[in-house]
């Protein structure tokens, strides 16, 4: 039997727990089984700038993505095709020269906050998944990673929170949970939750196997 590849899409508003979900996923299955495709690192070249205007760009709205890039890189690793996936700087705000060589496994995991908002990348996923977590939580978890990982203080992190995160998540993430096939509440913290998932992707696993 010729094997699928299954391509799974998890999104959820920043600090949901995403990661986490996808990480637990990862352990779950063989080492050799999943690859993770981050929307992180799909956020536009923006080389052609200035640093004024880098630090400008809404990172939270649709237009930050380079989709077409993405849409690509998918169907290359759907159709059995490695990629080279694009890195991104948090740091710098744009795009690095290096790239990642990504080979096509089995199951792909597409994971960003705004995953399930495109129509053409939904229609691409065998599965769509939606990390739901509590506004403070998630602002706690932002304040914890972006004053470690991305340099800012804690007032900071709260003002865009305020002005960008919670307007652009009302707008364009929390629409997106009507598209999911599952709700996963609580994010990490729901152990039930990713245990029925990891077992409904086990169970595609049996099926690529022949007879």
């Amino acid at each position: 039997m010729e094997k699928k590849i299954t391509i799974i899409g998890i999104a959820g508003g920043t600090g949901s727990g995403k990661t986490t979900v996808v990480n637990k996923i990862v352990e779950t299955l063989p080492p050799h089984y999943v690859t993770v495709v981050p929307l992180d690192s799909y956020y536009n070249d923006t080389s052609h700038m200035t640093d004024e205007e880098r630090k400008a760009i809404n990172f939270d709205h649709p237009d930050a993505f380079d989709w077409k890039l993405l849409h690509k890189q998918i169907n290359d690793l759907r159709n059995g095709k490695a990629i080279e996936q694009p890195t991104y700087s948090y740091i710098l705000s744009n795009r690095l020269p290096e790239t990642i060589h990504v080979e096509p496994k089995p199951v792909i995991i597409i994971e960003g906050i705004m995953t399930l908002l495109d129509k053409k990348l939904r229609e691409l996923m065998d599965l769509k998944i939606f990390v739901d977590t509590d506004p403070d939580e998630r602002l706690i978890r932002n304040i914890q990673r972006d004053t470690i990982d991305r340099g800012r203080t804690v007032s900071m992190v709260v003002d865009r929170y305020l002005k960008v995160l919670k307007p652009m998540h009302e707008q364009f993430i929390e629409p997106t949970k009507r598209y999911a096939d599952l709700i996963v509440p609580q994010g990490g913290e729901n152990k039930r939750g990713i245990a029925i998932l990891c077992k409904y992707i086990e169970g595609l696993m049996e099926t690529w196997q022949p007879k």
